[in-house]
């Protein structure tokens, strides 16, 4: 690995980042905008300049509908590769300074035994042999120990990636169509691989997605950027339709985002999205309508 490069796992970690930030339809300076963490943060941390903290992995996960677990275990893989490369003392390697100590056992204490055998205190080539033998039997199994926890990793949901890294794996959404009405995107996996059909910015400076789902045939909305008792609405279907609304109760949700539950809808179905400001003024709304083919 070049100097200044990523590892690999710090590499495959900022794919995923990446992923995960396509799936917002967010820019970096609206990503900032949405999260704790400055614009040139979010570089670093997407190109694979710098590992970000805990909290900026939740919060991004958070933006994208996404559970978190898989993205905070790639991070602490990196870290922990991060520390296995460092190099201490004299530029020799952890690993490399640890094999040479254990490849010279200590002399072992005298047993008073009276065979006529070579002296005890000293090793025998044959006692050489078999502490490399174990050496390079625990070194073997490190590595493909480590191999194994980094291949058998699930790969993550995507909506735009190149094919030679992270192949696409089925959502596993737990409700289709009608099964889905009322419920919520996030619990029943319909949010693990949304299109985002419209979006609008507040005047206030808060931002409303229209999210659907193809896999499970519906609609939801959410809104981030807002403050306690701001308020979103979406209704599917026309004036008389299914309607959903979510509000920002604490000051938790205002620093994430908050969602709607789920109504069904399907080609040619229009939605519609409204916000409401908690200081007061007239709602502002827009519209989509999913396509055939989406």
């Amino acid at each position: 690995m070049t100097p200044g490069a990523p590892s690999p796992p710090g590499a495959r970690l900022a794919a995923v980042l990446q992923q995960l930030r396509q799936r917002t339809g967010l820019s970096l300076a609206q990503l900032a905008n949405a999260t704790t963490y400055s614009k040139s943060s979010w570089e670093r941390y997407l190109n694979a300049k710098s590992l970000p903290p805990r909290s900026a992995v939740r919060e991004l996960c958070r933006l994208a509908d996404e559970p978190a677990d898989r993205s905070l275990a790639l991070l602490d893989i990196a870290r922990a590769d991060r520390t296995d490369d460092s190099t201490p003392t004299q530029g020799t390697p952890a690993r490399q300074r640890t094999a040479a100590r254990t490849d010279t056992p200590a002399p072992a204490p005298t047993t008073g035994r009276t065979d006529t055998g070579p002296s005890e205190t000293a090793p025998t080539d044959h006692d050489h042999r078999r502490v490399n033998v174990v050496t390079a039997l625990t070194s073997i199994c490190a590595v493909v120990l480590g191999t194994l926890v980094i291949v058998n990793l699930p790969p993550s949901h995507r909506e735009e990636a190149p094919p030679s890294t992270l192949p696409p794996v089925a959502t596993g959404a737990l409700c289709r169509h009608t099964a889905c009405q009322d419920k919520d995107p996030i619990t029943t996996r319909c949010g693990a691989e949304p299109l985002t059909l419209a979006e609008h910015e507040s005047a206030t400076g808060a931002w409303i997605q229209i999210r659907y789902s193809q896999e499970c045939g519906t609609s939801w909305a959410r809104m981030w950027g807002a403050v306690v008792g701001d308020r979103v609405e979406i209704r599917a279907g026309g004036p008389h339709g299914s309607l959903h609304s979510a509000q920002v109760t604490t000051p938790h949700e205002a620093d994430t985002y908050v969602h709607t539950l789920m109504s069904v809808v399907g080609p040619g179905t229009s939605v519609r999205a409204c916000f409401s400001p908690a200081a007061g003024g007239g709602k502002e709304c827009f519209k989509a309508i999913p396509r055939m083919g989406l």
